[in-house]
């Protein structure tokens, strides 16, 4: 199962504008009105998925990962949902237009830019998901300014099963572009689970975050959107925020009981072994995407949180698989079978009687 993570990230680089992520926590709350709506909306996505009525663009970029004038990217997918109005996304190499009651997925690391505008009378409106650390956040946006789109109402979801959403996105992403037989079917196939789960975690999902107030929510969103940058700190967190690195600290440790530092390295560590656990990536990669400038440093501080190092977590998880795959793969009332489904004839070892 291969889930997107952030990309190697250099200061020059930087994957996001300032005035977005002042956006994201500047924004409201979703009102009970708003869920009710999101709610809706998620249902009526999913009858229009089932009949093949919901279109689906991903643009044809590579995951370049590289800052572009008037662009930014992200470092997991994005997933947009157009409602009313229309969204024209600028990218590298191409461009298209979002139209209502079409879904786009913008695969992570792809430098994009977005202008909307109203049509037939009806004001810019749309749905859109993002990614964290265990956390997805879901917002409505309108438009400010000519042109321009922003928040209009976002909440935070707890999503412990985030790396099967991402699944997910990278799967339309990469089976949109196939010319394969069943193509239409998978699409459609993980176009409904994806838009079942968004529906789930809107009815069912925990926001525990968003019951942090002021300046500790701020800077948990800050920490959940920049953990990728090896030079986030407190004092940036704070400068940010415009108050002190001392009082943020001491305001964030009373408020959570636990340290800002440690919170930091802990969302990263979380990264880390997302990475370790699905991707191939050697360990000084997982530890730059993860926000750490030394692998050397990386590695102490994971051993500090998880008792080993990534060497040794990683091989522990090979181990597992391979005592899984060493399990019998059929258990039977009076015996164990260890071949892969073959006739017992054709099978690698015979099967062994069960104990009474």
């Amino acid at each position: 199962m291969i889930a997107s993570i952030p990309t190697m990230h250099h200061p020059a680089d930087a994957p996001r504008d300032t005035a977005e992520t002042k956006a994201i926590f500047n924004a409201p709350a979703l009102s009970l009105e708003n869920r009710a709506e999101m709610r809706k909306v998620f249902d009526r996505a999913i009858r229009q998925a089932d009949h093949q009525q919901l279109p689906l663009k991903i643009p044809h970029e590579p995951n370049s990962g590289q800052s572009v004038k008037g662009m930014h990217y992200h470092y997991r997918p994005e997933f947009f949902l157009q409602l009313q109005g229309s969204t024209t996304f600028r990218f590298p190499r191409e461009s298209f237009v979002l139209s209502p009651d079409e879904i786009c997925v913008i695969p992570a690391n792809v430098p994009h830019g977005e202008q909307v505008q109203a049509e037939q009378g009806h004001p810019f409106r749309n749905l859109v998901a993002g990614f964290y650390n265990h956390t997805i956040s879901l917002h409505f946006a309108c438009e400010v300014a000519e042109g321009k789109p922003d928040i209009e109402s976002i909440e935070f979801f707890d999503a412990p099963n985030l790396d099967i959403f991402l699944t997910l996105c990278n799967g339309l992403v990469q089976s949109h572009g196939m010319n394969t037989p069943a193509r239409d079917a998978v699409l459609k196939g993980m176009t409904l689970s994806l838009l079942g789960l968004f529906r789930n975690i809107v009815e069912t999902g925990t926001d525990r975050i968003n019951c942090d107030i002021g300046k500790v929510y701020q800077a948990k969103c800050l920490v959940r959107e920049q953990f990728s940058n090896p030079e986030l700190s407190v004092q940036q967190i704070a400068e940010k925020l415009s108050c002190s690195p001392d009082y943020l600290s001491h305001l964030f440790h009373t408020e959570t009981k636990e340290k800002l530092t440690h919170y930091i390295q802990r969302i990263r560590i979380d990264s880390a072994i997302l990475a370790l656990e699905t991707t191939a990536l050697n360990i000084s990669e997982i530890a730059y995407t993860s926000g750490f400038a030394d692998p050397a440093y990386f590695a102490r501080v994971f051993k500090q949180h998880k008792g080993n190092t990534p060497q040794e977590f990683r091989a522990e998880l090979e181990a597992q698989r391979n005592r899984r795959e060493e399990q019998p793969k059929t258990v039977y009332f009076d015996r164990l079978d260890f071949s892969p489904g073959a006739p017992h004839s054709g099978a690698s070892r015979p099967p062994m009687p069960v104990a009474p």
